[in-house]
């Protein structure tokens, strides 16, 4: 007999809390491009999981047990569009988060946040950046879990090394850069690929014309010794 499997219970989960998707410009330009740098760097992984601003439930069949951490990264779970991240459902949790953080958010990020990534989802990493230097003494933190605590990451060459990305990052001002220190370079900014992506096709193209006129001064000269016979 044919069983036919029970069709998946659908995600009645919500997908907005209401709040704004950040304090400032800064803090959304920042979070989009930092999001849009791990995006490209993990493309090829389809077992990384790179998000932000979206609903992180970690109760099930409570609707009100969730946060939305700027910037997320888990390892080991699938690379696909979601709703929302339950957690019961995934498995596990993030591995890396980042906060970009504000006088406004100060209390949720360094005490509820804070205390649930590292009790309740064991998040290995927890970065808090504040570009305005509203409150956080220094800037830019970092902390990695040790035997159930947050121990302070210590700084190499100025960056905060990530074990979880193998990066390295840096505060620049009141921006965030994501450093590379196997290829020794900066992970680009989603305006630095698309002029990447530029400068490459206008070489291209260039390329393609010089051969076409060598290729035409190439026939000329062939067709003169040919009228010359």
């Amino acid at each position: 007999m044919n069983l036919i499997p029970p069709r998946p219970k659908p995600n009645t989960y919500p997908t907005s809390d209401g709040r704004p998707m950040a304090e400032t410009d800064r803090h959304r330009c920042l979070m989009v491009d930092t999001i849009a740098s791990l995006q490209l760097r993990y493309e090829p992984e389809p077992n990384v999981y790179v998000s932000g601003n979206l609903l992180l439930f970690y109760e099930r069949g409570n609707k009100r047990r969730h946060l939305s951490p700027d910037v997320f990264v888990v390892l080991g779970v699938p690379k696909h569009e979601r709703l929302n991240y339950l957690l019961w459902e995934e498995g596990k949790g993030p591995d890396f988060v980042l906060e970009f953080t504000s006088s406004s958010t100060r209390h949720t990020d360094t005490t509820r946040k804070m205390a649930l990534y590292r009790d309740r989802l064991r998040v290995q990493e927890y970065f808090l950046f504040d570009p305005f230097e509203d409150y956080l003494d220094p800037p830019f933190q970092g902390y990695r879990l040790q035997r159930g605590v947050y121990v302070p990451i210590r700084p190499v060459q100025g960056r905060l090394p990530s074990k979880v990305t193998g990066l390295h990052l840096e505060r620049a001002g009141s921006s965030l850069r994501l450093y590379d220190p196997i290829a020794g370079q900066w992970l680009p900014t989603p305006e630095e690929q698309i002029a990447e992506e530029r400068q490459a096709r206008r070489q291209a193209e260039a390329e393609v014309e010089r051969l076409r006129q060598e290729l035409a001064a190439l026939r000329q000269r062939n067709g003169g010794a040919g009228n010359g016979r």
